[in-house]
C-alpha cells in the first residue's frame, strides 16, 4: 500500500515526488475537479426545464450549485480514484490559498476516500518545506471553502443577469463581471476627464550656467517676488490658473522680453542649502506589486507575469505567487542577510533584519511575501532558468535582499541665483551611501548605471559667488491631461480600493481587452466604444454594480465570510432576492431601458450622434437626405474625437473617396477606402445598379492609407498574380492576399509569406523554394519547431513542439499530435509528448502509460493542461445520497479548471460554443 498525494499540476507533481519518501504517489487533478455549467450543453437534461439552470444555481432552494463534470475530466477522476484504491492514505496538497482549499474539498466530495484523509499545505516546494508539510497536515477548512464558494455564486449570478441584458440591449457577446465591469469604468472615466481636461499653457527660462569650469542648468521660480506659475497651478476644467493662487504667468511674448532684459547681467548666488534625506527599501512582492513591477521594468502584462510565477513555484524556485502579504519568514531574512552581506559586505546590511507589515485589509491568501524559496537564495546567474523566466527570478531576487539592505543617504542641494528681479534654481543630488540601490533601483535592471544617473552633480558654490551665463532662452509648456492606466497602474489602484483580489487582476486585464472594451496602445489601456456604452447603461440603471466602493464592500463581506464574521446565506440571499436585490432590479428595468439610446454614446463638447452598430462604433449626423454615419476608426480613441474629425469621417462618406487612380485597361476609378467593417481597403470601380460588389482587396498588416500610392493600390487589385507553372505540376503558382495574410499557392497548397516579403514583388523563384518547404503556422509540419523536447525512446528520432492554427502540437517523424489549447509552450515536456502520440498512434502504450505514476497517469490532454491556468471555484459542504451516488457512479460532475474570476472574465453570461457528452446531476440535498 501507499500514499497517495494530489496536487493540481503535473510540473508541481514532479518537483514534490522528488521531495517525498519511498511509498507516496504524487498525481495530478489538472486543476480543479468540479464547477458549474459552463455553457447549456452541460446542464443536465432532468434541469434543463428550470428556471435556474441557465445560471447553474438554484436560487430557490437556499442557492444550490449544480456541479457537473465535463467531458474531459471523467478520465483525470477515474485515475484518481483508481489511484486512491491501492492506498491507505489519501494526502490532499493543492494550494494553499481559498482557491487551493476548494479544490481539495471538491477532490474529498468526489473521490469519497474510506482511508484517513488530510490536508497538506506549504508555501514553497523545497525538501525542507513539503518534510515540514507532512508533519502539519490539518482538515480542509470548510470555512475557507464556504467563502470561495460563495464568491463563485456571486460572481455566476451577477454574470450571467447582466449580460443577457447586454445582449439584448447593446450587442451579443459581451459581458458584465462583478469586478471586470469596476476596472472598465475606472478606465472610461479617466478617458472622461481626458476629454473634458482643457489645456493650459504656461513659460519659464531656462540657463545654463558656468561655475568654476563646471557647467549647470538653472531653471527660473520666482519674479518680482512671486512664484512662477507651473502646471500644477492649472485648473483642469478651464485651461486657466487655479482661483486663489498668487503666481506669475508668463507668455511667450513677456518670457522673450524678459530673456533680453536679463542677458548680460550679473548673476549671483542668494543661498545655497543642503539637506540629508534617507530612503527605505520598498517591501517584498505581493502579488500585485509583482505584476506591477514585472510591467514597468521588464514590460510584461499581469498574465505573462502570473504564467511565469506559477511556473517559478511550480519547480522549486520562489514561494507561493498569489499572497497580500510582504511579511517574510525568519528562514527568509536569515537567507536575505546572507546574501548581502556575502554579495555587499556588512556594511550594506541593515543593522536589524527588517520585517513588514502587510496593509492591505484582506491580506490572507498567504502567509509569505514572494521571494526566492528555500533557507539559502540561488543566485539567479546560478539557476539554468533563461529568459523571461530568469528576468522575473532576478526580479524577485533582488526585492527581496534589498529588503535587508541598510537605507541609502543622499544629500539634496537647492542654489538660489538672483537676476535683478528674477531668481533661478539649480538642484543638485548626491548619493553618500549607495545601501539597498546597489542591489535594487526602481525602474533600472543595472543599478550602478542608476546610482549614476540618480547624481545631479553641481559644482562648489558659495553666497555671493558670481557664476557666468552662457545661455538663456524662453521655453514654452503645455498642461498634460490625466495619463491613460497602464497594466501596472491600474492593478495599483484595483489593489488600494480593495477591488478584486490580487490573485485575479490578470485574468481581469485579459478579459477587459478579449471582449473588446479595451484597445491596448502601446503600453497605455484605451477603453472603447462599447466601454462607454456598457459603462453608461451600468451607471445608470445599476450603480452600485460599477461602484468602486460598493464592490470593495463586497470583497470585505467575503473575507468576513471566511474568517467567520459574516453568514454567507443570509449576504446572497439579500443581494440576489431581497427588496432591491440584482433578480428584481433587472426585471424591473429591462422594460425601461431603451436599445437605441443603450447602443448610444454620450461624449462631452461632441454635439454628435455616436452610437454602437453591426460593425462596431459609427458617428451620424442629420442632413438633407437623412442620417449619414460614418464608421469611427479603431485608432481614434473616445479622448480624442474632434468635431473636425467627425466632419472629416461624414464628408468622406457623403462625397466618397476621391479616386487615387484609374485602371490602365478599364478606366474606372481606383480607391482608397481607410475605414471599412474589417479595415481599410483598395476598390476598383463605383458601387451601382450593375456593379454591386465592386472588387476590394485589405490592405496588407501595417501598411496606412496614406501610404498606398497608384503603383500599390492597382497592384493590390491585380491580386492573385500569377508567377508561372509549377515545373512538376504544370500548375499555376500565384501570389495574392487571404485571410491569414500574404501567401504563395499551387494547386491547394498554401505558404505564408514571411515578415517583410512584399506580396507584389515576390519572385516565381522565391514562390517555388517556399512552397517546397513544409507548412508553418496553419498547417502541420513546421519547419522551425518552437523547441526540441528531446528523443524518443523507441527510434531516437527528435520529437518536436510547434505552434499551429489551433494551437500546440508535437511531432515524431510524421505523426502530429495536438496538445490542449490551455496549455502554455513551456508546460510542454517530453512525457507529455510521448503521451499524446502514443494516443495519436494508437499504440498500445499509450494506455499502459496512463496507468503510471503522477504526470503520466494523466490522460495525455488532461495532464498537459497548465496548471498556470486559475482554479475554479468549490461547492458547499453537501453529500449524495445513497441513491444519486449510485446514479452518478464516478461521476460525480467535475469541470475545467478555471477560477471564479476567471469565469466571471471570461464572459459571465457570455453564451459557450460546442458541446460535451452527456453530463449527470447531483441532485442537490438540503444543507445541514
Amino acid at each position: 500500500m501507499s500514499k497517495l498525494v494530489i496536487v493540481e499540476s503535473p510540473t508541481k507533481a514532479r518537483t514534490i515526488r522528488g521531495f517525498l519518501p519511498d511509498g507516496y504517489e504524487v498525481q495530478a487533478s489538472m486543476g480543479h475537479v468540479r464547477d458549474l455549467p459552463d455553457s447549456a450543453a452541460e446542464i443536465p437534461e432532468e434541469v434543463k426545464g428550470e428556471d435556474w439552470s441557465r445560471l447553474g444555481v438554484n436560487v430557490r432552494a437556499d442557492f444550490e450549485p449544480l456541479y457537473v463534470i465535463p467531458k474531459d475530466k471523467k478520465k483525470v477522476v477515474k485515475e484518481l480514484k483508481d489511484a486512491l484504491k491501492k492506498a491507505d492514505e489519501l494526502i490532499l496538497a493543492t494550494d494553499e490559498d481559498r482557491e487551493g482549499e476548494s479544490i481539495s474539498w471538491h477532490l474529498q466530495q468526489i473521490l469519497r476516500p474510506k482511508v484517513p484523509t488530510r490536508r497538506m499545505v506549504f508555501h514553497e516546494i523545497t525538501r525542507e518545506a513539503i518534510q515540514e508539510a507532512l508533519q502539519n497536515c490539518r482538515e480542509v477548512d470548510e470555512q475557507l471553502v464556504r467563502a470561495q464558494e460563495t464568491r463563485r455564486i456571486l460572481d455566476r449570478l451577477v454574470g450571467y443577469t447582466l449580460s443577457p441584458l447586454l445582449w439584448k440591449k447593446i450587442a451579443p457577446k459581451l459581458s458584465a463581471g462583478r469586478v471586470q465591469s469596476v476596472a472598465v469604468k475606472l478606465l472610461v472615466d479617466r478617458e472622461r476627464q481626458r476629454r473634458a481636461f482643457k489645456k493650459g499653457s504656461y513659460w519659464d527660462l531656462k540657463a545654463e550656467l558656468i561655475q568654476n569650469q563646471t557647467p549647470f542648468p538653472a531653471e527660473l521660480v520666482n519674479l518680482a517676488g512671486k512664484r512662477l506659475a507651473t502646471g500644477q497651478d492649472f485648473d483642469e476644467n478651464t485651461g486657466q490658473i487655479a482661483a486663489g493662487r498668487d503666481v506669475v504667468l508668463l507668455d511667450q511674448a513677456q518670457a522673450e522680453a524678459l530673456q533680453t532684459r536679463l542677458l548680460g547681467k550679473t548673476w549671483t548666488v542668494s543661498s545655497v542649502e543642503e539637506r540629508p534625506s534617507t530612503r527605505k527599501p520598498a517591501p517584498p512582492f505581493t502579488t500585485s506589486t509583482l505584476q506591477q513591477e514585472a510591467n514597468r521594468k521588464l514590460h510584461l502584462s499581469a498574465q505573462q507575469t502570473m504564467r511565469i510565477a506559477q511556473k517559478l513555484y511550480e519547480e522549486g524556485y520562489i514561494t507561493y505567487m498569489r499572497t497580500d502579504s510582504v511579511h517574510l519568514s525568519e528562514q527568509a531574512i536569515s537567507a536575505a542577510r546572507a546574501c548581502v552581506e556575502s554579495m555587499y559586505g556588512k556594511e550594506y546590511l541593515s543593522p536589524k533584519p527588517r520585517q513588514y507589515t502587510t496593509k492591505s485589509k484582506g491580506a490572507q491568501e498567504a502567509h509569505e511575501a514572494i521571494r526566492p524559496a528555500g533557507s539559502e537564495f540561488r543566485l539567479p546567474n546560478q539557476t539554468p532558468l533563461s529568459g523571461q523566466e530568469l528576468a522575473l527570478y532576478d526580479l524577485i531576487w533582488k526585492r527581496t535582499v534589498a529588503s535587508q539592505m541598510a537605507e541609502a543617504r543622499q544629500t539634496h542641494t537647492t542654489v538660489l541665483i538672483a537676476v535683478e528681479d528674477a531668481v533661478f534654481r539649480a538642484s543638485g543630488k548626491r548619493i553618500d551611501f549607495p545601501g539597498f540601490f546597489r542591489a535594487y533601483v526602481e525602474g533600472s535592471d543595472d543599478p550602478d548605471a542608476a546610482l549614476e544617473d540618480r547624481e545631479v552633480h553641481l559644482p562648489l558654490l558659495r553666497q555671493g559667488d558670481h557664476p557666468e551665463c552662457q545661455k538663456l532662452e524662453p521655453i514654452g509648456h503645455e498642461t498634460q491631461p490625466p495619463a491613460r492606466f497602464t497594466e501596472a497602474s491600474l492593478v495599483k489602484v484595483l489593489e488600494s480600493e480593495g477591488i478584486g483580489r490580487p490573485s485575479t487582476y490578470a485574468t481581469i486585464l485579459n478579459t477587459i481587452v478579449s471582449r473588446g472594451y479595451v484597445k491596448p496602445m502601446g503600453n497605455a489601456l484605451v477603453p472603447t466604444y462599447t466601454a462607454f456604452a456598457v459603462t453608461e447603461l451600468l451607471e445608470k440603471y445599476f450603480p452600485d454594480l460599477v461602484n468602486t466602493r460598493f464592490t470593495a464592500q463586497m470583497e470585505q463581506t467575503l473575507d468576513d465570510i471566511a474568517s467567520g464574521q459574516a453568514e454567507w446565506l443570509p449576504y446572497l440571499r439579500h443581494f440576489f432576492l431581497g427588496e432591491q436585490g440584482l433578480e428584481g432590479q433587472v426585471k424591473a428595468r429591462e422594460s425601461e431601458i431603451d436599445s437605441s439610446l443603450a447602443r448610444s454614446i454620450h461624449l462631452d463638447n461632441l454635439p454628435v450622434k455616436i452610437g454602437i452598430g453591426p460593425y462596431g462604433p459609427y458617428v451620424a449626423v442629420e442632413s438633407e437626405g437623412g442620417e449619414v454615419r460614418a464608421n469611427l476608426p479603431e485608432d481614434i480613441p473616445p479622448a480624442d474625437l474632434s468635431e473636425e474629425q467627425v466632419a472629416e469621417l461624414i464628408k468622406l462618406k457623403q462625397e466618397g473617396p476621391k479616386p487615387i487612380a484609374f485602371h490602365p485597361e478599364t478606366q474606372e476609378p481606383v480607391y482608397v477606402v481607410p475605414q471599412g467593417p474589417y479595415g481599410p481597403y483598395v476598390q476598383l470601380g463605383d458601387v451601382s445598379e450593375d456593379n454591386k460588389k465592386p472588387k476590394r482587396t485589405s490592405l496588407p498588416k501595417g501598411m496606412r492609407p496614406d501610404q498606398v500610392t497608384p503603383e500599390i493600390a492597382l497592384g493590390l487589385l491585380s491580386l492573385p498574380r500569377t508567377l508561372g507553372e509549377h515545373p512538376e505540376s504544370g500548375k499555376k503558382v500565384q501570389a495574392g492576399i487571404g485571410r491569414f495574410g500574404p501567401y504563395v499557392v499551387c494547386d491547394g497548397d498554401f505558404r505564408s509569406l514571411p515578415a517583410g516579403e512584399d506580396v507584389l514583388t515576390v519572385s516565381f523563384e522565391r514562390a517555388l523554394e517556399l512552397l517546397a518547404q513544409p507548412k508553418k503556422g496553419r498547417g502541420r509540419g513546421s519547419a522551425k519547431p518552437l523547441r526540441e523536447l528531446g528523443s524518443h525512446p523507441e527510434d531516437g528520432e527528435p520529437v518536436n513542439l510547434h505552434n499551429g492554427p489551433y494551437g500546440l502540437y508535437v511531432k515524431h517523424g510524421k505523426v502530429n499530435a495536438s496538445l490542449p489549447k490551455e496549455m502554455p509552450a513551456e508546460e510542454a515536456t517530453l512525457e507529455v509528448a510521448l503521451q499524446v502520440l502514443a494516443e495519436k498512434e494508437g499504440s498500445p502504450t499509450a494506455k499502459g502509460r496512463s496507468t503510471g505514476k503522477a504526470t503520466t497517469s494523466q490522460s495525455a490532454k488532461t495532464q498537459a493542461k497548465s496548471s498556470t491556468k486559475a482554479k475554479a471555484t468549490p461547492s458547499s459542504t453537501r453529500k449524495a445520497t445513497a441513491s444519486q451516488a449510485k446514479k452518478s457512479k464516478d461521476s460525480v460532475p467535475l469541470t475545467r479548471t478555471t477560477s471564479s474570476t476567471d469565469k466571471e472574465l471570461q464572459g459571465n453570461g457570455a453564451a459557450q460554443t460546442g458541446s460535451r457528452s452527456t453530463i449527470l446531476k447531483i441532485t442537490p440535498k438540503a444543507r445541514a
